[in-house]
């Protein structure tokens, strides 16, 4: 007679506990049939993935899941580089067990239901036939083994809910949508396994003086209308701290004149290079003028009007026609 334990191995695997001939002398399994080669590396073969328990599945259940958390950043840091502290809720290891899942005294065990597999196998009557189906074993949850003694915090699983802080180093021109990966920073793993990775999503905050497009940056600066009328040099403040750029404001500079400081935009990430800086000039009207400089641009307006004009006489001048000589006549009458 068979033990109690066989009995219960059968049941588990083929739904009775007589085992295959509890469903007649034509049972066969199809693990038997593969050649060890299994339904679930069936399902990897033709659907891409693994059959629900599987050795896949398994480790996908013990090790600790990835995580994503996004963090803000101004323009100003984006260009700088900074070192930034975040708070976030993970499942970390277990303090009490360190992360072992286990009390003192107890051990971790292969689990006698499904003997270190993660799964269980069923066997169902169906109009089609017996139909076999494979899942997750409910007395390990997946991972094969049992705890005796579990750790009382954790449940046995080495981790419990816990609030993380952790310093960020931002590189130099980073851009939004880009990832920083702290390796081991994530859901811890079940009882000691790998823990996922914190990954990081950038944003870049909008700023209220600068543009970024690529690696250039665009701002404006306004000058006033005599000073665009001569030329002149200005001095604006960069992206970087403490940083100034001359921007050479050349003679006749119109509104909306686009001019180019090279080497002053973003940094470049992972290199010393820089983007470029693009000032858009916005030429503004004085309005504070003095009654004597009002006066001087009056004579200074009168004397280009005059000017003007004698060019545009000059001009018409040189386009009439000398009139003409009448011919004298041949042999006129007498």
């Amino acid at each position: 007679m068979l033990s109690d334990e066989q009995r219960r191995s059968n049941y588990d695997r083929y739904g009775d506990p007589n085992g295959p001939a509890g469903f007649g002398g034509d049972y066969v399994d199809m693990s038997d049939i593969f050649g060890g080669f299994g339904m679930d590396d069936i399902f990897s073969s033709f659907f891409g993935g693994s059959a629900a328990g599987g050795r896949g599945a398994r480790q996908a259940r013990t090790r600790g899941r990835d995580m994503g958390i996004s963090l803000k950043i101004s323009l100003a840091e984006a260009a700088s580089g900074c070192r930034k502290r975040i708070a976030y809720d993970r499942l970390a290891p277990c303090d009490d067990c360190g992360g072992s899942g286990v009390a003192e005294g107890g051990s971790v065990e292969t689990c006698p239901r499904c003997h270190g597999t993660g799964t269980v196998v069923t066997v169902q009557r169906t109009i089609l036939g017996q139909m076999q189906s494979r899942t997750t074993c409910p007395e390990c949850g997946g991972t094969g083994h049992v705890v005796t003694h579990p750790c009382e915090t954790c449940s046995g699983q080495g981790r419990t809910p816990s609030r993380e802080t952790i310093e960020v180093e931002v590189p130099a021109g980073i851009h939004t949508g880009q990832t920083i990966t702290i390796a081991g920073r994530g859901e811890a793993g079940v009882r000691g396994e790998r823990s996922g990775d914190l990954v990081v999503s950038i944003i870049v905050e909008e700023d209220e003086r600068f543009k970024r497009q690529g690696d250039d940056l665009f701002c404006t600066a306004r000058i006033d209308a005599l000073e665009a009328m001569i030329g002149t040099s200005i001095e604006i403040e960069g992206i970087l701290k403490d940083e100034r750029v001359e921007v050479d404001i050349p003679a006749g500079c119109q509104y909306g004149q686009e001019i180019r400081v090279e080497r002053y935009g973003m940094p470049r990430q992972n290199s010393s290079a820089r983007g470029s800086l693009h000032v858009v000039v916005d030429v503004v009207i004085p309005t504070d003028l003095t009654v004597a400089q009002r006066e001087l641009v009056q004579d200074l307006v009168r004397e280009r009007a005059d000017v003007a004009s004698l060019v545009d006489d000059d001009h018409r001048s040189s386009k009439r026609r000398p009139r003409r000589k009448p011919r004298p006549r041949k042999g006129g009458r007498k």
